[in-house]
Parts: C-alpha cells; structure tokens; sequence
C-alpha cells in the first residue's frame, strides 16, 4: 500500500486528506480539516495565507502519523489569488482575496491597452474582475508590487515555503490570463504590453513533474517528495469524474460551480468569448472548457445572514422545506456582479426579483428554492451552450465536489439539463491529487481512461433520471430562462 496526502483548499475550508493505493483502487481518509475565509484588514478582503500553512503542517503531520512514511505530498487550490514574495524569497503582504472590490473597473482599463477580443484570442479565458491579470494591473504603483520579484499562484506558493522551488503549475496558470491557451506557454508579450513584469512569472510545470521533498523541519518520515497536480483544484476534480467515454459535462460543485466538457483543444472563436467561456488547461494536455457558475457561494451567504439575524437556518431543514416550494417561482441570474461580494444575499435576491418583474421569494424556503432554481437554470444553459461552441454532443452530466450532497439541486439539474445526472465522488480534487501523484510516483500507470477506472472502484455514485420526480417541463425552464433577463 502507498500512502500518499492530498492538500485540498477550498475558498471556505482547507482539508489533508490521505490516500491509500491498493490493488488497483483508492481510498481516501481525511485527517485534518480547518475554516478557510477573507480577512477584512483597512477595508480590503484578504487570505490568512499563514493560517492555511499551519492547517496544512498540522495535516501533513497527522497524514505522516497515519501512514508512517507517505510516498507523496500534492496541492490544489481555488485559483487566480496569489502571493508576492521579494528576492530573498520572503512573503510581501497578505494575498488578496479575489472578492475584494479592489479590481472593479480594471478589465475595462485593460481592454484600453489590449482589446477583448485579442486577449481572448491568445489567453482564452473569461472574463472575470478577479483573474489575475485584472489583480496585478490593479497592483501597479504599490509598493508590495514594485518589491515583488516573483508572483506564485497559491498552491505555488505554498510548495514553495515546503520545498524552496519557486514555479507555476500550468493548470492553475491558465487561470492567470497570462497564458497563451494554445502553447502553454506564458504571454510574455501581453504582460509587458500591460506593464506586468514578466520576470516575476516563474517556470512552468506540468501535473506529474517531481517539485522537490518537504522540508526537513516539518518533521515528517523519510525523504518525502511533493508531486505537481493539477493545482486548480478543478483540474484535480475533473481527473476524478468517474466517465466513461467523451461524451460527458461535468459539474464542479462547492462554492463556485465550474459547467464545462473536456476537450483536446481550446475553442477561441469569437462565438466563444461573446458566450464569456473559458479554456483552462487540464491534465495530460486536456483542455477544461467551462463556464465559473456563482454556486453555493449564495447559499451558503443565505445561511450567513439567517444566523447573523438569529433566524434558524439549518441546511437539511431548509432544502427540505425548499422541496415543497412550487419550481421555478422565482428564478435570478445568480452570475450578475451583485452576488459576488460577501453580503445580504436573500436582499439581493429580492431587489434582483423585482427589477425583473418577480414577486420576490417571501420566505427562507423560497430563497433557497429560488437559488436552487437558478443554479439549475445556469447549468442548464452553460452545459447547452458548451456543446453547441465545441460541436459536442453530450449525453450525460457528472458532479463532483460538495454538491453532491445537496439532493434536491442534484435532481433539478438532470430536470434542466433533460440529461442524466452521476454524482459523486464529494471529494472529488482530493481523490483526482492523489490518482496523478500516485501515477507520477509509478504505482498507477495509463491515461486518464485507466486513472479515472481506479478512482471510480468502490466510489458511491447516485443517477438522478429527468423528470424522475414530476419537476418542470423543458417548455418550463425555457420560459424560466427568459424570465431571468426581465421584461
């Protein structure tokens, strides 16, 4: 048996999970688990970047205790976020939080420079206030960024303070909006067109390349080395989704919900980029062709608010209260800019449902049926428009991650989408970290057919059928979707 352990860091929670690898299957252990969250310092969010360290030496040393000697160590993260470090390799502040309010307006500014259209061409990505490039341009003229000598994503950063190597796994760098989506290579050229210092971007790695060993004062067993994954812990999941075949969409479901295919090349057509889709690398050349859904970011706000106003808000209590609320009586573009910072989000919701011609949900049940509804209803679209932009047929909808859990949204997307849905596996980033560093250390082999074989032995997987419950009718969810935009 090899032991291997998967840091996952979610934007609510980090975990250290410990996979075993035995005859041909995995099984996963979770062996510390700590909050994760924004910092609000002077009126800017930030990460508590020290605090998910600590939580991950305390992991480490709890998977070492475990396993004895652990044959691998491999990270994986939200992505776009990153930390400064100057020449002697010290952290310059605290990384910023990708909802911080302080890149509002900035993709305009950068469209000025290099338009839309071009940078769609080269680095395929969507468009969002908070990728990368749209930070750093926000950054010029401080001070932390004129100290800066290098610029590491995450995971990045938190392999280097275990290994001393400073580099970029590609996965996580195609977020960055600096990376040519065809070459894999960084865009040098934009950056310095932008006035981003290009030296600051660090070597690239593929998933499955050796980063170093752990330090020796973390106090773990033996020589233990740290494998690259797929770092954007999307592309972690996706290896795990248990496919069979092309012809699949894949949900990746926790606080954002990442609604996209696997394809071998980017689409950057002009069609593409008007749909605001994105072409992130994934593993083994693989192309992760999505749309970022908002995703239980505001439910999970809901359920903030409720408790901070000393409402009861007990999630079992609610989704089954919300499985009795009529479908689709209210339903709301949960992708707008006004659910992306922390906030009063059943307010939102409410303001949103009037602009639109709605009577607003009247109720806690009717907020979250309201923000179920519409999470369908995004997947819905994006899952039918990345097919038609790829030229794809799809005939099944896979999800991973948190919400797999989450019953009621699990049917009502097989009811949207009018395809079957496989959820499971819940963890998924973890269980795909260890599939590529146990591949990388030489106890698996194959591609991602045979990976994805190992990884799916002994999982427990439920298949939601549409309309198994009686939900809305295509016609429906047609008419829902033009009700979201307002008369």
């Amino acid at each position: 048996m090899s032991a291997f352990a998967a840091v996952d860091l979610g934007a609510s929670s980090g975990r250290v999970i410990v996979g075993n690898v035995d005859d041909g299957r995995v099984a996963l252990h979770e062996v510390n688990r700590f909050p994760n969250g924004p910092v609000q310092v002077a009126g800017a969010l930030h990460w508590d970047v020290l605090g998910l360290y600590r939580g991950v030496l305390d992991g480490l040393r709890a998977a070492g205790r475990e396993a004895g000697v652990l044959s691998g160590v491999g990270i994986d993260s939200w992505a776009v976020d990153y930390g400064l470090l100057d020449g002697d390799g010290a952290l310059v502040g605290n990384p910023f939080h990708y909802r911080d309010g302080r890149t509002d307006g900035v993709p305009e500014k950068v469209f000025t420079t290099v338009p839309a259209a071009e940078l769609y061409a080269r680095t395929g990505l969507q468009v969002q206030p908070f990728n990368t490039v749209f930070q750093l341009v926000a950054a010029q003229g401080t001070a932390a960024l004129a100290a800066a000598r290098s610029a590491l994503l995450i995971p990045d950063l938190l392999g280097c303070w275990l290994t001393g190597a400073r580099v970029a796994e590609v996965t996580n760098a195609s977020t960055t909006g600096l990376l040519d989506a065809s070459s894999r290579t960084w865009a040098t050229d934009l950056a310095e067109r932008l006035g981003i210092d290009s030296t600051m971007l660090p070597p690239l790695l593929d998933p499955g390349a050796l980063l170093g060993h752990v330090r020796a004062d973390v106090g773990l067993h033996g020589s233990v080395p740290v494998w690259t994954v797929g770092s954007h812990d999307t592309a972690s999941a996706v290896v795990a989704v248990p496919a069979v075949g092309d012809d699949f969409a894949y949900i990746s479901c926790g606080t954002w919900s990442l609604v996209g295919l696997e394809l071998d090349q980017p689409v950057l057509t002009e069609a593409s980029r008007a749909a605001n889709f994105t072409n992130e690398a994934g593993v083994d050349g693989t192309v992760r062709y999505l749309r970022n859904v908002m995703g239980l970011w505001v439910l999970q706000e809901s359920i903030r608010t409720w408790n901070e106003a000393g409402l009861p808000a007990d999630l079992p209590d609610l989704l089954a209260a919300a499985a009795r609320v009529p479908a689709l009586t209210t339903v709301v573009d949960l992708d707008g800019p006004t659910f992306l910072p922390p906030g009063d989000m059943p307010a939102r919701i409410a303001d949103e449902a009037v602009r639109t011609g709605q009577t607003p949900p009247q109720s806690q049940a009717e907020t979250v049926r309201c923000i179920l509804d519409s999470l369908a209803l995004a997947y819905r679209r994006a899952v039918r428009q990345a097919a038609d932009l790829a030229d794809r047929s799809v005939d099944v909808v896979h999800v991973v991650g948190g919400g797999v859990r989450n019953e009621l949204l699990c049917q009502l997307t097989a009811d949207a989408t009018g395809l079957p849905v496989v959820a499971g596996p819940v963890e998924g980033a973890a269980l795909g970290n260890v599939l590529v560093q146990a591949r990388a250390a030489g106890v698996l082999s194959g591609g991602l057919a045979d990976l994805r074989a190992v990884g799916a032995r002994g999982l427990e997987l439920r298949r939601y059928e549409p309309g198994a419950t009686g939900g809305p009718t295509d016609r429906q969810w047609s008419a829902a979707e033009r009700r979201v935009d307002g008369p």
